[in-house]
């Protein structure tokens, strides 16, 4: 490829989407996209309702897997990661949720100068659109967010008995309250996926300064001295060498962008002399600090037939997927994550540290295997573990992929938050909203009552809510491996790193919704033009959060004293 281009972005997805349209706003530059998947176009990612078909299929899943996690007794876990165009925003469950405010004041705290909550709320505003009018929401932005309408009481009982347990509700999760149960909203534009792709890639290409190279694997970045010019990379055997005039964008994720800056030669001098690749820069702490989020399934039986479980049959869902391809209504048309919540584990806890998703049937999140009968069922997990990881090499083969271990669970704190979500969770289905329907509690069971009994399950059943975050986390500490205030890697010029991996902390929520106000922000740090501090962007809580675990009335706003702020989320011991 003899063409020249101003920037190299390494990645379509979530990230790589959204740097390549506002980088390429700018009709004077030309923009090359590398992504080592093929097309997104399919059905299976088209159609909400069927988000376990496209994340079980070799076409769209990396189909990576852990090592041995040795605190769940050496288990194996599956670890999708999104292979294509717009990456895992194509296979997600599109639950979209921006984390609590708390997060970004978390993220400045530990080092991530310019992304605390004032300064990250102007670009969540920026990438989405919705319906409602708030000066907290967007109304402009490329995806836009729904909420699910399929009118299963179900959504509504579990509000009801998150308030009945007295947890505060919440009109909206990603408005003024993140704390408290809520409906849920969804990454869908006209009952169709919204994702990453379809939302900045397309309209992207549209313009004809941006070109995206399919199936391009990249084995490394090269340098001059510390500075980034260009990228190798394979297709179909053949190598490409491509050189960017103004920079390189790395955008592969939380487990492909610490690989190919390991076979690059930046990172532990011990592991890349141990693959005999010349170091350019040692980095001990690339590939570090790999956080995720583990999640339960809390399942009960339904005295009565009103939940999903009545369309598993071959016949109902030929008949929903021809409602949706004709109309792109019905439930083909919703992930049926229409309701959740978020709360504090214990008093002590400044925000919350559990998420909950509520779904009106007990099926695996693979959909493989469901529970055989009419029931539903909450994932829930906790949202700042302790436990850290790591992303390290195979080999020096770009087809090999990396070795993953997250050590969940090898925390102490890890465990008692874990028994908590099991403990709280089933004391919002024993309230009076379920009272009529609520049956045999299917999973744990009613046999699983005691620490040591709920550690086995927690051993044998707690899963990846796939959302891996942290590799290269980016502050102005020596360990750091990106700046903050230009994203570019620390230590050299050209090269930038926008994705997940430079996340300090995981926030409390799905992860692609603040992925994508990431690169975003990014974009115009890129470009030296960031937007302004909203300066309404209130940081809502609970004033006696010292004392309760739980409140009906989340009315405290701590946005007025942010240093008072960062003492407090030291006190939780949460920096």
């Amino acid at each position: 490829m003899l063409e020249q281009f101003d920037y190299i972005v390494i990645g379509a997805g979530s990230a790589g989407c959204v740097i390549a349209n506002r980088l390429g706003e700018d009709q004077r530059k030309k923009i090359l996209v590398l992504e080592a998947g093929g097309s997104d176009r399919s059905l299976t990612i088209s159609m909400p309702a069927a988000l376990s078909l496209p994340m079980n299929s070799k076409r769209f899943n990396w189909g990576l897997k852990t090592e041995p996690e040795p605190g769940l007794d050496n288990r194996i876990m599956n670890l999708p990661r999104g292979k294509g165009l717009g990456g895992s925003s194509s296979i997600n469950g599109m639950c979209y949720v921006r984390g609590n405010p708390m997060d970004y004041e978390l993220w400045s705290a530990k080092g991530a100068l310019g992304w605390h909550w004032a300064n990250v709320l102007p670009y969540f505003k920026k990438l989405e659109k919705v319906s409602e009018s708030s000066e907290l929401r967007g109304n402009e932005g490329p995806i836009t967010v729904t909420k699910g309408n399929s009118g299963n009481i179900l959504n509504q009982k579990f509000l009801e008995a998150g308030a009945q347990a007295g947890y505060p509700l919440s009109e909206n999760m990603n408005g003024i309250q993140h704390e408290g149960m809520s409906p849920m909203e969804m990454f869908v534009k006209k009952g169709t996926r919204a994702s990453a792709a379809k939302s900045y890639l397309y309209p992207a290409l549209k313009r004809g300064n941006v070109k995206v190279e399919k199936h391009a694997v990249v084995e490394k970045i090269l340098f001059e001295g510390k500075k980034a010019e260009a990228v190798l990379y394979s297709k179909y055997g053949k190598k490409f060498k491509i050189f960017a005039r103004k920079g390189i964008i790395l955008s592969a994720g939380s487990i492909m962008s610490p690989k190919i800056l390991k076979l690059s030669g930046v990172g532990p001098k011990a592991e890349l002399s141990a693959h005999g690749i010349e170091i350019i820069k040692s980095f001990d702490d690339v590939g570090a600090n790999l956080m995720d989020h583990l999640e339960l399934y809390i399942q009960y039986q339904c005295r009565k037939p009103i939940t999903l479980y009545k369309y598993l049959n071959p016949f109902s869902k030929f008949l929903i997927g021809i409602q949706w391809m004709l109309f792109k209504k019905g439930l083909g048309a919703t992930n049926h994550f229409e309701s959740g919540g978020h709360i504090r584990s214990r008093a002590g806890i400044l925000y919350p540290d559990i998420q909950f998703h509520f779904l009106p049937l007990a099926i695996s999140y693979d959909g493989k295997k469901d529970a055989g009968t009419h029931g539903f069922q909450v994932h829930v997990g906790t949202k700042r573990a302790k436990s850290r990881g790591w992303v390290r090499l195979k080999s020096n083969d770009p087809l090999d992929p990396p070795k993953v271990r997250f050590n969940y669970m090898t925390d102490p704190q890890d465990w008692i938050d874990m028994r908590a979500c099991i403990t709280l969770t089933r004391e919002i289905f024993s309230q009076n909203s379920f009272s009529d329907i609520i049956g045999n509690e299917i999973a744990p069971g009613e046999n699983c009552k005691t620490s040591d009994q709920m550690d086995k399950f927690i051993k044998e059943k707690v899963e990846s809510a796939y959302h891996p975050c942290g590799t290269l986390r980016m502050g102005t500490d020596r360990k750091a491996v990106v700046d903050p205030r230009t994203m570019k890697l620390n230590g050299f010029d050209g090269l930038f790193v926008v994705d997940s991996s430079v996340m300090p902390q995981a926030t409390a929520g799905d992860l692609n919704t603040p992925t994508l106000m990431i690169a975003e922000r990014a974009a115009d740090l890129i470009k030296g033009e960031v937007l302004s501090e909203d300066i309404l962007a209130p940081i809502m809580g609970d004033f006696n959060w010292r004392e309760r675990q739980r409140s009906s009335e989340i009315g405290h706003d701590f946005s007025s004293n942010r240093k008072d702020l960062k003492k407090l989320l030291s006190e939780t011991n949460q920096l």
